[in-house]
This record gives structure tokens, C-alpha cells and sequence, in this order.
């Protein structure tokens, strides 16, 4: 199958966008033994680059070396032609790195050095990059990038507006706006990328469509951040009873420990509250989860010097760049579970913290960078809050500036009627987030 791939790009015979002399980068990251035939078959029309096969068997995937040769070729064929690229090789005696590589790279070194799970997002005016960190079936630790290329605040804001529809977006706004209304003002904004909201409701406007861009680009993510299930997985009985699935989906809510969000809808916003509301809706967010916002866009920097320096790297980065907003408790219910009032109770160092109700979100301020133990006693055995349906959760936290946002709006209080305007309004009055 490679090797008639291999003749379909020959016989389509496609050339580079930039550069005359340049010859088409193709890498060949399958079977080693079809490796001469693919390098005979390509190399007089095409630069071919050979790499470690990415699935040498049914039970491992092995990235990074096609990882590398793709980031190889990007610099050589895409940012050499970048203006001033030239020069600024002369000016640092390390490589190149890319945005989204370099943020990557801090990531997964702050995930790894502190054993946590964790979502970070980065979103931009033309593309949104996804990165997460999390635990496989056996426990190891791995890593995923995406960038969805179309989803972004200002040069793609039209292409959230066609993905997620107008319903989707207005179901986030406190106020009363026609659909009509909601195209012109996001047709403007990618009209005019660099303006930014003049009014309030401007501002809610844009935070909506945040979350929508956020939600779109984690799906994306979610499809590709997958695992192996091979011929050596270890199975239980319930496994005989259904069919043999060869990939699962490493990112669940449930278990995520920490949210990073970038760019400047997220790490601008007038309010460090509003930021995590967008976190939590745009990801959907379950169980208890540490929200944290890259404050100065240093992230990209930090990636680089964590080649030079790795210790450095991660101490600026969890004490200058990250700060922790709050923590999310977010309760969700087993399917047809009839539950309305009190969903759990919340407690910090055994005192009380606050309840969390069906269908409503609350903001509990408490002392900040405060060490202690945070548990969480459901009310029912429908509710999982971190730990399985009617499980106690409990964890070693350290509070960060906003204390916790209780959240039961993912369990609807059956006895009400939800308007969805009425509700976002609430929220902001609630959290005086106007």
C-alpha cells in the first residue's frame, strides 16, 4: 500500500509553494523493509527523508522521530523563507523552534515533573493549539498536539460562526440579540482582525465565540489524542462481551488535574474569572479541576530554554508565568438520574466551604496559595464528583487566587424550566463579572 502511494504523489507530481530549487519534503515513516523501493520510486522528483517506522508493531505508536523530521522541513522549507530568518540565525547559537513545539515542550515537562494530567490550550486569531498530557492504560504519561488551523478569534472567527452555528454561540450571551445581528458583528471582527471589543456587550460577544472555538478544537484534539488497545492489553470479563476496539481516547474531563488557557481572549480578559468560565464551558470540564492562565505569553520562551536549561525552565514557569485562578467542582449525574437541590458538599481543611446546586454556579473566594485537603461528599450515588457515582473525592490542593467555582450546571434541576439567557445573566451577576 505505501509503495502505491508513493506512485500516486509520482503521477500527481505536486511541487512546494516557495522556491524554484526546492524539491517536494516527503517523509517515509512505514516499513523498513519497503524503504529502498519508496527512495527509488521518489528520489528524483522529491526530497525523501526516512524515519522509524510510526507503528512498528500493534501495541506501540513511536512518533517522535517523524515528529522531528516534519519540524526539520518546516524550517528548512517554510521559515527560511520568513523575512529576516537569515539573520536571526546569527543572532542565537540554539535552534529554531516553532510556537507550538516550544509550548509543547513546557508542557509536557511541567505534566511530567509534577505527575499531573493536564489541557492547555492556545488560542490565537487565526488557529487554536490544543495540548494535553495524560495517562494510559498502563499508567505512562503521553503527550498530543493538534492545531486546528481554522478556529480562531479574528482571521478564522467566520469559520467558528459556520462550524458551531449561531444557536450555539447565543446560548452563551446574557442578552437579547438577533442571529442577523451575531454574523455582521463576527464578519467585522475578521474583516478587521486587530480591533478589539469597544463595548461590553462586544466583549460577551467574543468570550461566547471563545468558547465555541475552544469546544470545536478540543473534539478535533480528543479524536487524535488516542491510545493503543493491541493484542497484549491486559482484558476483564466485560471486555468478552464487546468488540475488539484497537484505539481508546486518552482525554477524560473526569481526570484532568490542571487547564492552561493562552492567547489574548483568554490571558487579556478584564476578569481572571471570566477566563475560567470560558475554560470550563468551552471544555466541558468534569470532577475537580485546577484552572490556570499563561499570564504573559512566556510560555513559547520557557520551551526553548528548557532545551538549555530544564530546572529553570519549569521553576519560572510555575512561579512567573502560571497563575492559578481557582478550582473547578463540577458534579455530573449517571444517565436518566432525576436529581434537583443539593448535588454535594464542599469542604477545605474540614471546614465548610459551600454546597453545589443543581442547575446554578457559585463563587467561593478563600485565602490564596493555601496547602490543604479538598473533599467533596456527594448527596447521592448518581453523582460522580471525581471518584465514581457516590464516591467521597479528596486531594491535597493549594487554593489559587479566586478560590473554588462550585458548578451544578451540568445536573438540571427537573422541577425547572432552564432559560438559557436568564442563566448566562445570573452568572454574571452572581460572579460580578460586569
Amino acid at each position: 500500500h505505501v509503495l502505491e502511494v508513493a506512485e500516486l504523489l509520482l503521477a500527481a507530481a505536486p511541487r512546494p509553494r516557495f522556491g524554484d530549487t526546492l524539491r517536494l519534503p516527503v517523509i517515509y515513516a512505514g516499513n523498513k523493509d519497503a524503504s529502498d523501493e519508496i527512495l527509488e520510486i521518489l528520489e528524483n522528483f522529491a526530497q525523501v527523508k526516512i524515519v522509524e517506522n510510526v507503528r512498528p508493531n500493534l501495541e506501540t505508536e513511536n512518533l517522535q522521530p517523524a515528529r522531528e523530521a516534519i519540524h526539520d522541513f518546516f524550517l528548512t522549507h517554510v521559515m527560511s523563507h520568513s523575512p529576516g530568518y537569515d539573520k536571526l540565525l546569527t543572532w542565537t547559537p540554539v535552534p529554531i523552534v516553532p510556537t507550538p513545539s516550544a509550548v509543547g515542550a513546557v508542557i509536557e515537562r511541567y505534566a511530567k515533573s509534577t505527575h499531573q494530567q493536564v489541557l492547555c490550550a492556545d488560542i490565537g486569531g487565526a488557529t487554536t493549539d490544543v495540548f494535553s498530557v495524560c495517562k494510559d492504560k498502563s499508567d505512562n504519561f503521553i503527550f498530543n498536539r493538534t492545531v486546528s488551523a481554522n478556529y480562531g478569534m479574528s482571521y478564522s472567527i467566520a469559520n467558528v460562526l459556520i462550524d458551531a452555528g449561531v444557536n450555539n454561540i447565543k446560548r452563551w450571551l446574557p442578552y437579547k440579540i438577533s442571529e442577523n445581528e451575531i454574523r455582521d458583528r463576527l464578519r467585522n471582527k475578521m474583516i478587521r482582525p486587530t480591533s478589539i471589543p469597544q463595548t461590553l456587550e462586544d466583549l460577551w460577544l467574543e468570550q461566547a465565540v471563545c468558547r465555541e472555538a475552544l469546544r470545536l478544537s478540543l473534539e478535533h484534539h480528543s479524536d487524535l489524542a488516542v491510545g493503543l488497545s493491541g493484542v497484549q492489553q491486559k482484558r476483564g470479563i466485560a471486555d468478552i462481551f464487546s468488540q475488539s476496539v484497537s484505539r481508546y481516547k486518552l482525554l477524560d474531563p473526569m481526570k484532568l488535574d490542571v487547564v492552561i488557557g493562552s492567547g489574548g481572549v483568554l490571558s487579556h480578559a478584564p476578569n481572571r474569572m471570566s477566563a475560567a468560565l470560558m475554560m470550563i464551558d468551552g471544555f466541558g470540564l468534569e470532577g475537580v479541576t485546577e484552572i490556570c492562565v499563561d499570564s504573559i505569553f512566556m510560555m513559547p520562551h520557557l520551551g526553548v530554554l528548557a532545551n538549555i536549561h530544564p530546572e529553570a525552565s519549569v521553576e519560572i514557569f510555575t512561579k512567573d508565568c502560571l497563575i492559578k485562578v481557582c478550582h473547578s467542582i463540577i458534579p455530573v449525574a449517571s444517565a436518566n438520574a432525576k436529581i434537583s437541590g443539593i448535588l454535594a458538599k464542599v469542604e477545605f481543611n474540614g471546614k465548610p466551604v459551600g454546597e453545589i446546586l443543581s442547575s446554578e454556579i457559585i463563587h467561593i473566594n478563600c485565602e490564596s496559595e493555601k496547602e490543604g485537603i479538598l473533599k467533596v461528599i456527594p448527596t447521592s450515588k448518581h453523582i460522580n464528583v471525581g471518584n465514581g457515582y457516590g464516591e467521597e473525592f479528596s486531594k491535597v490542593i493549594i487554593t489559587g487566587q479566586n478560590g473554588f467555582l462550585l458548578d451544578g450546571r451540568k445536573i438540571i434541576n427537573f422541577n425547572s424550566k432552564i432559560n438559557t439567557e436568564e442563566t448566562q445573566k445570573k452568572i454574571w451577576v452572581n460572579l460580578k463579572l460586569n
